[in-house]
């Protein structure tokens, strides 16, 4: 992999931008007309602009609302869009919230996950100018967190969530709440990191991959240039859609389970979603020895301990790691010779260690990880 880019700009916008602009984007070419124109578990609000273009009587303003219904917390991105006369829309501002706990949380009492909806909800109307509102689609996209709940827990959810919706003024379809596919949500980050950096132009000259780090799963995705990738990789690695009159084949798989919290509890021997037996320990020596702490993790808590390793601690815990990954991660090589774009945990464990600027973001290499690991600053 010859670097792994993490811009602050791209981590706030999250995985989700796309499709926001591929709901705009279709309704506006539908409608053929112009349009004119915090409680506690806040975890971060802000606004960002990322264009201070100044607007002409001939760029014609409008809105998207997507909801990021992750594992570990509900996000709200509010995209303001403009765009010339047979031109792609073009993002120029972008509103960002999230709340904690995520969605799935209130698996067991759904009421309760209305108040985190509602406050979200305010920031959009806060955000969109009222003669907007209903001219503005609303969207909730659910992944792994929904994904790994019963099939009727996770339905019940959605139905709340529909149902706030459909309360509000803005412009709700039937398919507007719903649970993301894993090859959809890597296809979605892809468009969104290519879109914004103007690769999609050229996308087999100058486009980029995708590295996503959720709570529960992750995600890679990129254009291969090699034929033979697509070739030798499993049916369930490779997908195409359509757009802009384009074919994309790309490389796109989502590892359920492999998500930063759902990969630290296999890691650390532990069963996802299996409440342990009172006292019931989890120990590992991917932990300092003498190291002790709870440790919650989809409202389930675990007591955590470190133990002595037979081995150096970096070789015991890289070890466990690396036995866990063989069994479920598919290996290409043409990723070595690629460029990709890293969001969401990658950001939060770089940032914490010192490898990238909290505020900025910034370049580096897997091997940088390797190392933060290996010399202390574990991540």
């Amino acid at each position: 992999m010859e670097a792994m880019k993490i811009s602050k700009p791209f981590y706030g916008l999250g995985i989700f931008a796309c499709v926001a602009i591929y709901v705009v984007y279709v309704k506006w070419h539908l409608d053929s007309k112009p349009i004119s124109g915090i409680t506690e578990g806040a975890i971060e609000s802000r606004t960002d602009k990322l264009d201070h273009q100044t607007l002409t009587m001939n760029d014609a303003a409008f809105y998207g609302i997507m909801f990021d219904a992750g594992s570990t917390g509900t996000r709200i991105h509010i995209f303001k869009f403009t765009q010339k006369s047979k031109e792609t829309p073009k993002l120029i501002h972008e509103t960002f919230k999230a709340l904690k706990p995520g969605l799935s949380a209130y698996a067991d009492d759904v009421d309760k996950s209305a108040q985190g909806i509602q406050e979200l909800l305010e920031v959009a109307k806060d955000d969109v100018p009222m003669e907007l509102w209903k001219f503005t689609p609303l969207v909730l996209k659910a992944t792994a967190g929904l994904r790994l709940l019963p099939g009727e827990k996770a339905q019940k959810l959605l139905d709340k969530v529909k149902e706030i919706f459909q309360a509000s003024p803005f412009l709700v379809r039937d398919d507007c709440v719903s649970i993301m596919n894993g090859t959809d949500e890597g296809i979605s980050a892809w468009i969104t990191i290519n879109f914004l950096t103007g690769s999609l132009n050229a996308p087999r000259k100058r486009s980029v991959g995708m590295l996503d780090l959720g709570g529960g799963s992750t995600q890679v995705t990129f254009l291969p240039i090699a034929e033979t990738t697509l070739q030798t990789s499993p049916a369930g690695h490779r997908t195409s859609f359509q757009m802009f009159n384009n074919t994309f084949k790309l490389y796109s798989y989502s590892y359920l389970g492999l998500g930063l919290m759902a990969a630290r509890l296999a890691i650390l021997g532990g069963i996802e979603g299996q409440a342990l037996k009172e006292g019931e320990e989890l120990i590992s020596p991917c932990l300092s020895p003498g190291f002790q702490c709870e440790w919650e993790h989809a409202e389930i808590v675990y007591r955590i301990k470190g133990q002595k390793a037979g081995e150096p601690l970096y070789e015991s815990c890289s070890n466990i790691v690396a036995e866990l990954l063989s069994q479920k991660v598919h290996k290409t090589q043409e990723v070595k010779d690629l460029d990709f774009y890293a969001f969401s945990y990658y950001y939060d464990c770089a940032a914490e260690v010192g490898l990238i600027d909290k505020e900025k973001g910034g370049s580096l290499s897997v091997n940088d990880f390797e190392i933060a690991a290996k010399y202390g600053n574990s991540v």
